[in-house]
């Protein structure tokens, strides 16, 4: 009889950009929402700015981890987005990525975040 493979299994992904500046803020947060050993993590310059290379992160985590929670987090002050990098502009595509993940995975819950550099993390709604 052939064993078993374990199901791997986490809650959630979580995107955000790489951003030295954000780390201090970024983890713990992530810990307190979802636990130690209970999340994917990917950090990409820009956050959701290619929203191409996060979908197939979704897509991956969704296939081989079985997440259940989609964590958006674009920041204040984003280089990768440079002049174009306004509130006004992350927000729009935070909330762009999260329309899109849903209507592409309807059973995943998608959360979005702005993190401003004071710490603060406001959430994206709309």
């Amino acid at each position: 009889m052939k064993a078993r493979k374990p199901v791997l299994h986490c809650d959630a992904l979580v995107v955000h950009c790489m951003d030295y500046r954000l780390q201090k803020f970024l983890h713990p947060w992530i810990m307190s929402r979802f636990g130690a050993d209970n999340f994917d993590i990917i950090s990409l310059a820009g956050g959701v700015h290619d929203y191409e290379m996060v979908l197939k992160y979704v897509q991956l985590a969704e296939q081989i981890h079985s997440i259940r929670v989609v964590t958006l987090v674009n920041h204040e002050d984003c280089r990768a987005y440079g002049r174009e990098g306004t509130y006004a502009r992350h927000r729009h595509d935070l909330l762009d990525a999260r329309q899109k993940i849903n209507a592409l995975f309807p059973a995943l819950a998608v959360e979005s975040f702005y993190l401003h550099l004071d710490g603060r993390f406001e959430a994206m709604v709309g």
